[in-house]
């Protein structure tokens, strides 16, 4: 297996199932890309990679590479820092950093330079949206300069190679595989090939975006003998709506699925800009999030509000779980051994009053101490139905279904909203960490329904995070 380094063919051979692109890359003098927290946080790891867009070209996306499995590149082509410029002739985006004091030490630099690249490269660009840089630190230089260097781009020249390479397909993402020392990292045909690795492997590791089993790979030295990667299989990308339902394919990235909702489900338009970064939503995934079983995953919430149910697919077909029941307790669920995610499936129509609301130590990049998701169906005045998702308040993430009673049947007032903010206070069994108190939680569980009225029926939802 080869992957395209900077216009390069490299080998893949003797490359282990764990081993991250990250390190694959430096290991061949392309030294750029840092590791800065090794759990996607920091940017300093940044590269671009090519990924199809809807017209049949190519689009770049930055992801976090000390994440990203180096097998999964099988096929693929990527761009470093290093590709973009060199000393003698610097990109657009380099030459802006350099003359506008945008680095210092320099650590963070080409991880800002990749993450900038892909949005100068963004198709539809009307202007450079600082928010494609959120997932990225700096420590030393500051965010002005930086920004300054962003805003002074203007859009690539008709011959530039990066922006000419998008006129084309982006690579097919083949079956593939890549062997290790200690293992093999698996690209499968099709769903039935998965399915049948998972049978015979019944240890093997399920791998989309890796945003988490990455994070394990890091830092708790996590390592397995085969990983299948099932981010890019035909069956679990699709998005249908049908005359009852929305179906979002379980290997949909978070910002895939932005740009394929484009906006039609206000509650997840809500959350989009609050899931950690750009560079993780590039790889994170609807499926991988809800696997995961974390309580303080953002979307579960979200979801639950919105009356969800998990396609889960093994041997036997698909049965459908509704998402309220599919978490059994922290980090596990009703998943059987040789199951999968498919698909998560949301109900039409979507209720009007709907809201999701973070709250955080920073309002971007950054893991919530509370997460609440509402949906309201409000006729006449009256809540007829209601369903809230909260996450960060028990070892799942829940349905608040005391706060649901306590609404339904009731007029949508401040003095309703308030009574049932008493009632969500007392939900689920808050704890203490670093992160916030349990006293906290329980107060800012209290607000949220009545910000939720004082916000209107169409409310601009945000995070809280400052």
């Amino acid at each position: 297996s080869e992957v395209t380094v900077n216009g390069e063919v490299v080998g893949l051979a003797g490359t282990e199932p764990w081993m991250n692109a990250l390190d694959f890359l430096r290991a061949r003098g392309l030294t750029g890309a840092k590791e800065g927290c090794a759990e996607g946080e920091c940017g300093a790891c940044a590269v671009m990679v090519a990924r199809p867009d809807d017209a049949g070209g190519t689009r770049w996306a930055a992801v976090n590479s000390c994440l990203l499995p180096a097998g999964s590149l099988a096929g693929q082509e990527v761009v470093t820092a290093e590709g973009l410029g060199t000393p003698e002739s610097l990109h657009p985006v380099q030459h802006e950093m350099a003359v506008r004091g945008g680095s210092q030490c320099g650590y963070c630099t080409p991880g800002f330079v990749c993450s900038m690249a892909a949005e100068y490269y963004r198709a539809d660009s009307d202007g450079f949206d600082l928010e494609a840089i959120s997932g990225n630190l700096c420590r030393c230089t500051g965010y002005r300069p930086i920004s300054d260097a962003a805003h002074a781009l203007g859009r690539p020249s008709p011959d530039d190679p990066v922006a000419t390479r998008m006129r084309g397909p982006a690579p097919a993402a083949g079956a593939s595989r890549v062997e290790g020392a200690t293992g093999a990292y698996v690209r499968p045909a099709d769903l039935a090939e998965a399915l049948l690795l998972l049978e015979q492997h019944p240890d093997a590791v399920l791998v989309a975006g890796s945003t988490d089993w990455g994070v394990d790979v890091n830092l708790r030295g996590a390592r397995t003998p085969l990983v299948i990667g099932i981010d890019r299989l035909a069956e679990l990308r699709g998005l249908t709506r049908g005359p009852d339902h929305l179906e979002l394919g379980a290997a949909l990235s978070l910002s895939d699925l932005e740009r394929g909702l484009a906006g039609s489900v206000p509650l997840l338009t809500a959350v989009f800009p609050q899931f950690a970064s750009p560079l993780i939503r590039n790889g994170a995934t609807v499926g991988g999030n809800l696997a995961t079983g974390s309580p303080i995953g953002d979307l579960a919430p979200a979801l639950l509000a919105l009356d969800a149910s998990v396609v889960l697919h093994g041997p036997d077909g698909d049965r459908l779980v509704p998402l309220d029941r599919y978490f059994t307790g922290y980090r596990r669920s009703v998943r059987r051994a040789g199951e999968l995610i498919r698909a998560v499936r949301i109900p039409l129509p979507l209720s009007e009053v709907a809201a999701f609301y973070k709250v955080s130590k920073r309002r971007f990049d950054d893991i919530s101490s509370v997460a609440v998701g509402v949906a309201l169906q409000v006729e006449d005045g009256v809540v007829h139905r209601a369903r809230i998702g909260v996450g960060g308040i028990a070892a799942t993430p829940v349905r608040a279904t005391a706060t649901e009673s306590a609404l339904e049947g009731r007029p949508w007032t401040a003095e309703t909203a308030m009574a049932a903010g008493a009632v969500l206070r007392e939900e689920g069994t808050p704890i203490d960490d670093h992160r916030a108190s349990a006293a906290y939680r329980r107060a800012t569980l209290a607000t949220m329904l009545v910000r939720l009225h004082a916000d209107g029926a169409a409310p601009a939802s945000e995070g809280v995070g400052g």
